[in-house]
């Protein structure tokens, strides 16, 4: 009970670490889901079910983590941080699992440039976080954790102008009713591929947030 009560400092940061590794896990499995479409040798009903194997897996982190938070008297970090930051991660594993599981139920069959683009750069972002999270742990990695939350955002700005440049292309030119159902089939999951990217800088933000008070 008493280990309960006054756990070790580093196990909050190795549940942290472990939630995000199931992150980029399931952010690399989506890139190569959306890469892949349209080539008969990707298994994309695979690649769907490991997204959702990670996800599944980090749910089980996340539950881990939040009943540790409140069967403890002491955390490395203001408990309410913690668990924030736990949450927004979440999000991030939530929105790409939403991205694979759209591919089925929306029957998308073939990528687009901007489509790999933004699964491209869905990944990258997860990797930046979860060195971020990494170096958390470290009171003298704080510029480590610092540069890549600023990472993070950039990748984020990088990826608006890739969203504008896919729905512009998108409504280019009028087509028939099968060309306007597709384009706003597109619009749709161009708009999930943005929330992942939008739930990584709000996890960026809370890091940094996170550093501020406790730096």
């Amino acid at each position: 009970m008493l280990s309960n009560v006054t756990p070790q400092r580093g196990v909050f940061f190795n549940l942290l670490t472990s939630h995000t590794d199931r992150m980029v896990a399931a952010a690399n499995a989506t890139l190569r889901l959306v890469t892949g479409l349209g080539n008969p040798n990707v298994d994309s009903a695979a690649l769907i079910g490991e997204v959702n194997m990670n996800e599944t897996s980090a749910d089980d982190i996340k539950a881990e983590l939040v009943k540790l938070l409140y069967e403890s008297f002491t955390t490395p970090i203001n408990r309410d941080q913690i668990h924030t930051l736990t949450m927004d991660m979440d999000r991030v594993i939530d929105a790409l699992q939403s991205v694979a599981n759209s591919i089925a139920t929306h029957h998308i069959a073939n990528s687009t440039d901007r489509a790999r683009q933004l699964a491209s750069l869905g990944a990258d972002a997860c990797i930046r976080l979860n060195r971020a999270v990494v170096a958390l742990a470290s009171r003298d990695r704080v510029k480590e954790v610092q540069q890549q939350c600023r990472d993070v955002d950039e990748i984020d700005t990088r990826a608006d102008l890739v969203m504008r440049e896919a729905i512009t292309q998108l409504f280019a030119v009028e087509g028939d009713e099968a060309a306007a159902w597709h384009a706003m089939k597109m619009r749709g999951f161009y708009a999930l591929q943005a929330d992942v990217l939008d739930s990584c800088k709000r996890s960026a933000k809370t890091l940094e947030e996170i550093l501020m008070e406790n730096v």
